[in-house]
Order: structure tokens, then C-alpha cells, then sequence
């Protein structure tokens, strides 16, 4: 117990003394206290005076900074002035698009208010001079070497090389650019805005017109070939020239769509449709205009001499209907005309086309018209020039064969006899002729107006034998090259049974008018009279044999007979030499041991065999 007590004596005695010592403490700080607050009432003014020093700082340095963004702008602006002034160059053609676009968003922004004016200027000197970098490439573009257009053909898939990649590759960033600045459709208070559109509407004809000129100039010697030919071949050309006419309007054709693809990548106003076919349409103004001299001059050529040029028309006009569809395209839809040149000029070589077969059939019959209008006709016993035409003519149909068949079914079947006197069946028939039929016909009607036009030639003969074997020349040769001995693929095709009855029935018919008046005289010299011949009379025979034997002799020396078919002049000697070879045997055995000369080889010239050999002669 008494230790307990002990213990709590001493815990307040250090209670006493801690106490004390917290109270000294308490003293000691209220004294700092009261030396802070007399601190701070010293520090408080200068407090204030610093920070009014620190604000006049910031104000300064903001001054200062304020001051060197002007001179720096000041100084930006001046060259940026420079650069748009000086143009572009290909080193720093991207710095130039930056500073005009720069110069561009400041105005458009209204950041250089005080200075709008000059700034729209400037715009717009950057627009024109980059205008004026698009005009000089596409210029140098078009100054280049023209290609051959007909060599791309077909075109898909051969590319049209319009503008090289190069080029394309300069223009790209230009036109870019371009097609960015501000117009009065998408800025209309923009200040430059209508100034940059006449600028770009400008060089847009600008690139228009320089295209069009490379591009006739590509076409120009397409059209001199074309022409050229038409001028120095006898026949005009025929189809090739047909084709190669047809071929120039295609690869035409084929150019424009290339270039119009080209327009697209390269306008620089691709938003307005109606101004891309404006230009489109000036582009190909150049090759409106040479496709119009060019048909033209095929087709005044044609009109002069139609049945020269009649397959060229024929092609021509085959050629040219199969590309009305691509023109129609490209020429009109895209250009935005309503003119349709070659709607027209198809529809004017269709007409020439149809009227060329009456006309044909109507030439062959003039060959034997003795009128003043007919072409007149040298006979001989050679091939006639109107048999020549005729197998000519029909050599040509098998390569255009449909075109002729639609040409026919157009005229009408038989109607290509009208004005020739003929009359032309009106009547319905049992069922309208197909394309093969109508080649048929009119092919039939060619080859019976040939034989009906040798026929009444050979009548202005004056001597049979001469005339038949004319008759004979021109016949055979017509069934040889159109029967037996073709020589262009298709003839077999489109000559009809009917039609190949009709020549083996008049070559029969030319070889038995021959055998008759060329060698009729000769077995009518061995005729026998009834009761007997005299000895005058059977010298008389024998002499008149042989003389004419001589006369036929003469008579094939100088008139070929057969002289392109070897084989059928064999055949020929063959027939004769049946014909009068024992004739004149069978004569001989019955007169030659009679005493009706004192001298019977006076009379008898020659044996049978040498007779044959002379006959063989005719047709060597």
C-alpha cells in the first residue's frame, strides 16, 4: 500500500513539471506570434509592389512577342508575295500549292481583313499561274509525235496512249490544286471566287482545243491513205478500201473515247456537266470536221462512177452502220449535240448502195444497146469486158454477203429489174424470201442478162462462125470460174442449181452453135447427091473440103478458141475430130479409088490422120 502511494507522489510531481514547461512553451510561442504579425505588416507593401513589377513583365515579353509575330508574318507574307507573283516551278511547285493555299484559308477565314484586297489578287495571280503551268504541259503534250490510231484497233483492249504518264504524273498536283480553289458555287463571297472561274473555264477551252488539233492531226494521214487509194486504183479499192475507210471511222471513234477519258481525269471544272461536253464537243470539232471532208470526197467519188466504187459503197456502208452505235455514244451523248453526221451519211450510202444493182443489170444490158448512151464494145472473139464485170461482180459478193442480202431485201426481190423495161411481179407470194433466196435471184438475173447480152453482141457479128465462137469464149468462161474452177472461197455457195442449169445449158447450147457454124460446112461438103456423083462433082467435093478445111484453119489461127481452159480445148479437138474424121474416112474409102482424076492427090490435100492433126492444131 504504502509503495502505491509512493508512486502517485511521483507521477504528480512530474505532472507539476510538465505543466510548467508547457506554459513557458505557450509563452515562448505567442511571442514568435506577435514577431510574424510585425514581420508580415513590414513584408505586405512590398508584396504588392512586386507583383505589379511581375504584371508589367508579362505585359512587356507579351508585347515583345506580339510584335515579332507581325514582323514575322510581315516578312511571310512578303514572300509568300514573291512566290505567287514569280509562278511555279517544278522544284517548288508543292511550297507554291502550300502558299496559295495558305493564302487562300486566310482569306477565306477573314485572318487578313486588312489586307483582303491584296490577298484575293494574289489568289488569283496563283490560279492564273498555275492555269498557265496546266496549259504548258498539256501544250507540250500536244505538240508530241501523233500516233497511228488504226494501229491501237481493237481498242479494248489496246489503250489509247492520249497523254503520257509522265505527263499525267506533272498535271496531277496542278489540277489538284486547281479543283480546290474557291468558285462561286461552293464560295460565293469569296472575293476572288468569279475571277479563278473565268481563269479555269479559260484554260479548260484552252486544253480542248489543243487536244482536238493533236487528234486530227493524228487522223490526217488515215484520210490522205484512204484517199489516195480511192484516187489511184481503177476500181476505187473495192472492199479494202470499203474496209480501211470503215477502219479510220472506227479507230476515229476509238481516239475520242480516249481522249474524253482523259478530259474527265484532267477538267478542271468536273462538277459542271454541261461545260465537260462543251469541251468535250470543241474537242472533237477537228474530227467532225475531217470525218465529214473525208466521207464526203468517198462519197462524191462514188456518186461519179457508181458501179467503180460500188463495193467500196457496199463496205462502207456495212462498216459504218455497225459503229452507229458506238457514234451515238461518244459523238452525240457525251458531246451533248443532236446533229448525227453518220446517221446521215449512212443513210445517203445506203440509198447509192440500193440503186447500184438495177443500174448493174441495166449496164450489162447496154453493152449490146447500139444506143449513143451505151458503152460501146469492142466484140473480137476474147473475153468482153461486160462478161469480165459480170464475174468480177459476183467474185466480190461472197466477202460482203450479208450486206448485199440486206441491201437486196430492202430493194425488194425482183425490184432490181425496174427500169429496165422489165415488169416486176407484184403479187404476193407464198412466203417472203429469205437472205439466200434473194442472192439466188439476183445472182440468176446477172448471169441470164450476161447470156442475153452475148447473145444479141454475137448477132452484130457479121460472120457466125466468128460470132459463135465469141458466144463460146465468153460462156465458158463465166462456168469456170463461177462452176468448175472457183477461185474465191463462198462462189459455190451462192450459185444456185437453178442458175448453174442455166450456164451448162448455154454452154451446151455456144458449143453445139460452134461445132454448127464452124465445122457444118465441112460434113456438107462430103454430102453425097441421090443417084451418084460425076467426077466433076466429086472433085468439086474434095476441093471444097479441103478449102474449107484451110478457111477453119485460118479462121482459129488468130481466133482462140478456149485459150485459158487447156482442158477444154482438148476436149474440144476431140469432139471435132469425131465429128469429121470419119466423115471424111468413109468419103475417102468410097471415092478415093475411083477414077475421078488422073492426078487424085490434086484433089485429096491430105490423109484423115493428117486432117486430125490439123484439126488438133486449132487448139494448141
Amino acid at each position: 500500500m504504502e509503495d502505491e502511494t509512493a508512486d502517485i507522489q511521483l507521477l504528480d510531481q512530474y505532472l507539476q513539471k510538465t505543466s510548467v514547461i508547457s506554459q513557458r512553451m505557450t509563452t515562448i510561442l505567442k511571442k514568435f506570434d506577435t514577431r510574424l504579425k510585425t514581420l508580415e505588416k513590414s513584408i505586405l507593401p512590398l508584396h504588392t509592389s512586386t507583383e505589379k513589377l511581375t504584371r508589367l513583365a508579362d505585359n512587356i515579353d507579351s508585347t515583345l512577342r506580339t510584335i515579332g509575330n507581325v514582323a514575322s508574318q510581315q516578312e511571310d507574307t512578303t514572300a509568300e508575295e514573291a512566290l505567287i507573283v514569280r509562278g511555279p516551278r517544278a522544284a517548288d511547285l508543292g511550297a507554291y500549292i502550300a502558299a496559295l493555299e495558305r493564302l487562300n484559308t486566310s482569306l477565306a477565314f477573314g485572318s487578313a481583313k486588312s489586307n483582303t484586297g491584296k490577298t484575293a489578287q494574289l489568289v488569283e495571280t496563283g490560279a492564273k499561274k498555275l492555269s498557265q503551268l496546266y496549259t504548258k504541259l498539256v501544250a507540250e503534250a500536244s505538240s508530241g509525235n501523233a500516233i497511228i490510231p488504226e494501229s491501237y484497233l481493237p481498242s479494248p483492249p489496246n489503250p489509247f496512249p492520249t497523254i503520257s504518264r509522265e505527263t499525267l504524273k506533272q498535271l496531277k498536283p496542278v489540277v489538284s490544286a486547281l479543283r480546290s480553289l474557291p468558285l462561286p458555287a461552293t464560295h460565293p463571297s469569296h472575293p476572288a471566287a468569279p475571277a479563278i472561274l473565268a481563269t479555269l473555264r479559260e484554260a479548260q477551252a484552252g486544253y480542248a482545243e489543243m487536244r482536238g488539233n493533236w487528234a486530227k492531226r493524228c487522223m490526217e494521214p488515215g484520210s490522205r491513205r484512204v484517199l489516195g487509194q480511192l484516187e489511184t486504183q481503177n476500181d476505187g479499192g473495192g472492199l479494202p478500201v470499203g474496209q480501211d475507210a470503215g477502219q479510220w471511222v472506227e479507230a476515229m471513234l476509238a481516239l475520242a473515247e480516249a481522249e474524253n477519258e482523259t478530259l474527265l481525269q484532267l477538267a478542271l471544272l468536273p462538277g459542271m456537266t454541261t461545260l465537260i461536253q462543251q469541251s468535250f464537243g470543241s474537242l472533237c470539232a477537228p474530227l467532225f470536221s475531217m470525218f465529214s471532208l473525208t466521207i464526203s470526197a468517198i462519197q462524191a467519188a462514188v456518186k461519179k462512177s457508181l458501179l467503180t466504187h460500188v463495193w467500196l459503197a457496199l463496205q462502207l456502208w456495212a462498216s459504218l452502220t455497225a459503229l452507229q452505235p458506238v457514234w451515238d455514244e461518244v459523238m452525240r451523248k457525251r458531246t451533248g449535240r443532236k446533229e448525227n453526221e453518220l446517221s446521215e451519211i449512212v443513210h445517203a450510202v445506203r440509198g447509192v448502195c440500193l440503186r447500184s444493182f438495177p443500174e448493174f443489170i441495166m449496164e450489162i444490158k447496154l453493152a449490146a444497146s447500139p444506143a449513143p448512151s451505151a458503152r460501146q464494145v469492142e466484140l473480137g472473139t476474147g473475153t468482153a469486158d461486160v462478161t469480165k464485170m459480170a464475174v468480177d461482180y459476183i467474185y466480190q459478193i461472197p466477202d460482203i454477203q450479208s450486206t448485199v442480202a440486206s441491201a437486196l431485201r430492202t430493194l425488194g426481190d425482183g425490184n432490181w429489174n425496174m427500169g429496165g423495161g422489165a415488169v416486176v411481179n407484184k403479187k404476193e407470194k407464198d412466203h417472203e424470201a429469205d437472205d439466200r433466196e434473194l442472192l439466188d435471184h439476183y445472182i440468176h438475173d446477172v448471169i441470164t442478162t450476161l447470156t442475153s447480152t452475148l447473145t444479141a453482141l454475137a448477132k452484130t457479128q457479121r460472120r457466125p462462125a466468128l460470132a459463135s465462137i465469141f458466144v463460146l469464149n465468153n460462156i465458158a468462161y463465166v462456168r469456170a470460174r463461177l462452176l468448175e474452177a472457183p477461185t474465191t472461197a463462198g462462189i459455190d455457195e451462192i450459185m444456185s442449181t437453178t442458175t448453174q442449169s442455166h450456164l451448162n445449158s448455154q454452154y451446151r447450147t455456144a458449143k453445139a452453135d460452134y461445132f454448127s457454124t464452124n465445122f457444118t460446112v465441112l460434113l456438107t461438103s462430103l454430102g453425097e447427091t441421090k443417084g451418084g456423083m460425076s467426077k466433076s462433082e466429086t472433085k468439086e467435093k474434095f476441093g471444097l473440103f479441103f478449102d474449107q478445111l484451110e478457111e477453119a484453119a485460118e479462121r482459129h489461127r488468130f481466133a482462140r478458141v478456149l485459150g485459158d481452159d487447156p482442158h477444154g480445148r482438148e476436149g474440144l479437138a476431140d469432139d471435132v475430130v469425131r465429128l469429121v474424121i470419119p466423115a471424111l474416112t468413109t468419103f475417102l474409102q468410097k471415092y478415093k479409088d475411083k477414077d475421078f482424076s488422073k492426078n487424085p492427090s490434086k484433089y485429096i490435100k491430105a490423109t484423115p490422120e493428117e486432117v486430125e492433126k490439123t484439126i488438133r492444131n486449132f487448139y494448141t
